[in-house]
Parts: C-alpha cells; structure tokens; sequence
C-alpha cells in the first residue's frame, strides 16, 4: 500500500476521532458555547472532506490487487464523514436545551462514544493492516531472492552437466582410438608372427640344401 494514502489514512482517522468526541460534547452544552463547538466542528469536517479527496485520488493511482482493497476502506470513510455531517446537522437545527435533553433520553451520547470507539477500533484495524502489507512485502522480497537463488543453482548445475556430457565425449573418442590402436597392434604382431614363420621355412631350406651339397661332395 502507498505511503502517502496511509499517511492521510492515519490524518483521517484521528481527525475523525476528535470530532466525534466534539459532536457529543457540543451535544452537552448551549448558546455561544455550542456555536463556537459546532463552527470548529464544521472546519474539521472541511479537513476530513479534503483527506477523503486526496485518498481518493492517491488509491486511483495503485496496482489493481491493492487498489481494490483501498477503495474499500475509502468507502468506509466516507461513510464515517456522512455520519458525521449528520450529526452536526442534527446539532444545527435543534434547540440546544432540546437537543441535550433528547440526546440524554435517546442514548445519543452513548451511540457517539461507541462510534468513537469504533473508529479508534479502525485505526487499530489499519495499522494492523499495514503491519500485515508490510510482512507480505517482506516475504515476497525473500521469495524472489529464493527463486533468483534457484535460477543460479539451475544455471551452474546446465554448465556442470554440459562439462560432463563434453567429458564423456571425450572419453568416448579416446576409447574408439584406443580400440584401433589395439586392432594395429594385433596385425602387426600377426604379420609378425607370419613373418617370422617364413624366414624360418627359408632358413630350414637352405640349411638343407646346403648340408645337400656337403654330402655329394664329399662323395665325390
């Protein structure tokens, strides 16, 4: 929620507070006395007027999913101002000894100090309100430090697994040159073993030959 509106939201509430506790008193009391209460009264109901105005126009300015909530908190306050207006109406066209007289019969007095209370129960409501806006900022401030803190993991986690998909690779080719190096191996120890197999077939012949030609001539 904005700063600003609950700075008049705050404005609002105990001005609203003082006046009522002004209407039961100028409720109370007659002539001059109740002229002077009933003319502060009507400068305070000008200031609430104007808080409402600025509250309505900040809370218009909002994100929707907030903006929604406020509008209906302002409705409640203009509500509160219309009740007050009223009561000063009542206090303006009644007879003074007549209006504290009626005001002790029908329990007026004790209908205003509740709404006093109610408001002052409002206020409460409010800054609770804010205190819970204030945690929920608190927890989506940790949620997207979380999920950046995912998104990095993930990111060091891909070049990880591309690092060892590459390692792979290169094993695998080092395996396929180990594997030829093996088959060259193997022929050239079978061309050598073949090799080896003639020169002693030749060896053998003319060993034979030669003891051949030694034995025909010592015959002769």
């Amino acid at each position: 929620m904005s700063q600003v509106f609950e700075g008049y939201e705050r404005q609002y509430c105990e001005l609203s507070a003082n006046l009522a506790r002004k209407c039961t008193s100028a409720g109370l009391i007659n002539g001059e006395q109740k002229k002077q209460k009933i003319s502060e009264i009507k400068a305070g109901l000008d200031d609430a007027e104007a808080l409402i105005r600025k509250m309505d126009l900040e809370a218009r300015t909002l994100q929707p999913n907030v903006k929604a909530m406020t509008l209906a908190k302002l409705r409640e306050y203009k509500n509160d101002l219309n009740n007050l207006k009223a009561e000063v109406k009542k206090l303006s066209t009644t007879d003074s000894q007549a209006a504290r007289d009626a005001l002790l019969e029908s329990g007026m007095a004790d209908a205003l100090m509740a709404s006093a209370d109610q408001r002052a129960r409002l206020l409460m409501s409010t800054e609770r309100l804010n205190q819970s806006s204030g945690r929920i900022k608190e927890s989506r401030r940790t949620m997207l430090e979380t999920e950046e803190l995912g998104v990095s993991i993930l990111q060091d986690l891909h070049q990880q697994r591309q690092s060892l998909l590459h390692a792979h690779d290169t094993l695998h080719g080092v395996d396929e040159n180990i594997g030829r190096s093996k088959k060259i191996l193997t022929a050239m120890s079978r061309r050598m073993n073949k090799n080896k197999w003639i020169i002693g077939s030749i060896i053998t012949v003319l060993v034979l030959a030669v003891l051949l030609i030694l034995y025909f001539k010592l015959r002769h």
